[in-house]
């Protein structure tokens, strides 16, 4: 028995053939329509960004990591949408060199910026590039590069006043139409000293690291650091909410710091406190709420993964690669070694040095022992930054105990080993224990040749301030400039 629609009855209907063709011709049709469709909606659903930066906050001095006095509300409704990074580092614990580091992938003696106030050498590209490519539009609002680098970074626009960010922000997107996908960079300038004058928290009650010297301009500096903090957060607040009214929850927010707080021992340091950062990251939908990671992720790292996530492709041969797993939640386990260096800043830091860091130990090495650690901070003394270090002065004139931990500061070994489990204020150098001389040695090594392979010459690019002579000063300094 022939089929209704056999060729028997296409002869008797022979407009039949003609029509079928038609149908088949609209059906594909329709076919590439939808799929081009599908494409369009497919790139659309590409996840905004939002990187915001904070300038100089420790990792330990908001509430998400432990604080006990300052508060930071907007970081902890992010944390509890997000994902906590416990071991975030950055790669530099000075600006222009951990700025040119997240924006390049690559660390300081391969980017060219070592050095404060440096940027990469001019063969080097920045990843914003790669995103540009992968359908994004990339803008920066605020200290993103370091003062005058976003210029050079490729932005589709960007705004550079370093205040009112929230204004500009939404001044810029309310009055401009852009397509989507969009990653924006944001950098607040605080806590960078100056300090503000104004003290939202009360001197008396601020919590100060156990090793600080507890003197009252200490503790009146403390809580102007931790009114610039909250300040920070505040506007964050006020940024992050626009942004979700804009767009919707199709946003990956990311918040970190540069490097530690221009404190003694943190930023210029390569102590936790100055190489150690806060890093949450939200994706509703992608990450798990209120989650958190004991992987070990550096800066170099960030925009590798941002490049992931886009779909574009990550160059070869960069020191970060994607911790996408880690916030897919696939695994808490990305790096078994962090390394970070420090060169110098100016004629006012001098002293360089680099480390090697795994979960549990961390060795550093100072590169010139006999010559004096300062930096700005102790240097300047000004208002609202280093001025309380004449109260440190004073303090150990007369105790002992302040004493040591000036005489900790200016002078230092030139290897330091510190056990972090047992120790996480790195107060207690074993070098000299036998019980660790194996695994200094092997650190020593993993630090020779992770240098040898970046090409780390370890120049020393001014001269030192060499002890047992004066400790540097403004007049000293300024001496030198003008010699030179």
């Amino acid at each position: 028995m022939n089929h209704p629609f056999s060729e028997t009855c296409a002869i008797a209907d022979p407009n039949l053939k003609r029509r079928t063709y038609l149908f088949q011709f609209i059906g594909l049709f329709l076919v590439h329509i939808s799929l081009f469709i599908g494409g369009k909606l497919e790139a659309q659903q590409k996840p905004n960004m939002i990187v915001y930066l904070a300038d100089d906050l420790g990792y330990l001095d908001v509430s998400v990591y432990g604080a006990d006095v300052v508060q930071t509300p907007v970081l902890e409704k992010l944390s509890q949408e997000g994902m906590i990074f416990d071991n975030a580092f950055i790669a530099s614990p000075s600006c222009a060199p951990s700025r040119a580091a997240l924006l390049t992938g690559l660390m300081p003696a391969r980017n060219g910026a070592e050095v404060n106030h440096a940027f990469p050498k001019p063969d080097i590209p920045y990843l914003i590039g790669k995103l540009k490519d992968a359908g994004y539009a990339v803008f920066a609002f605020g200290k993103v590069a370091h003062y005058e680098g976003n210029e050079k970074c490729g932005f589709d626009f960007h705004h550079d006043e370093q205040v009112n960010l929230y204004e500009n922000i939404s001044g810029y997107f309310d009055s401009t139409q852009v397509g989507g996908p969009v990653c924006i960079f944001v950098g607040d300038r605080r806590p960078h000293v100056q300090w503000t004058e104004q003290m939202a928290y009360e001197p008396a009650k601020v919590d100060l690291p156990p090793y600080f010297i507890d003197t009252e301009p200490t503790r009146e500096h403390r809580a102007r650091y931790y009114t610039d903090v909250t300040g920070m957060d505040s506007e964050m607040g006020q940024v992050l909410e626009y942004f979700d009214q804009k767009w919707g929850e199709n946003i990956i927010t990311l918040f970190t710091s540069d490097h530690g707080a221009q404190w003694p021992f943190g930023k210029w340091n390569l102590y936790d406190a100055g190489i150690r950062t806060p890093l949450i990251v939200k994706w509703p939908g992608k990450i798990v709420p209120s989650s958190r990671t004991q992987a070990m992720v550096s800066w170099v790292d960030i925009l590798p993964t941002l490049l992931d996530i886009s779909g574009a492709q990550i160059p070869d041969q960069l020191d970060g690669k994607s911790f996408l797993s880690v916030l897919q939640g696939e695994t808490d386990h990305f790096r078994d070694l962090i390394f970070t260096t420090h060169t110098g800043d100016g004629d006012f830091n001098v002293y360089p040095m680099r480390s090697v860091r795994n979960e549990r130990y961390k060795l550093i090495l100072n590169q010139v022992p006999n010559a004096y650690h300062t930096n700005h901070s102790d240097i300047h003394r000004k208002d609202g930054a280093g001025a309380f270090w004449d109260s440190w002065d004073e303090e150990a004139a007369h105790n002992p105990m302040a004493e040591a931990v000036v005489k900790r500061y200016f002078i230092r070994p030139a290897v330091e080993f510190y056990d972090l489990t047992n120790d996480p204020n790195e107060q207690y150098n074993l070098v000299g224990d036998t019980a660790f001389e194996p695994l200094i040695e092997k650190m020593k090594k993993q630090l020779a040749n992770w240098m040898e392979e970046q090409g780390d010459k370890q120049e020393i690019y001014k001269t030192p301030y060499y002890f047992p002579g004066p400790k540097p000063d403004s007049e000293e300094i300024q001496r030198r400039i003008k010699d030179h």
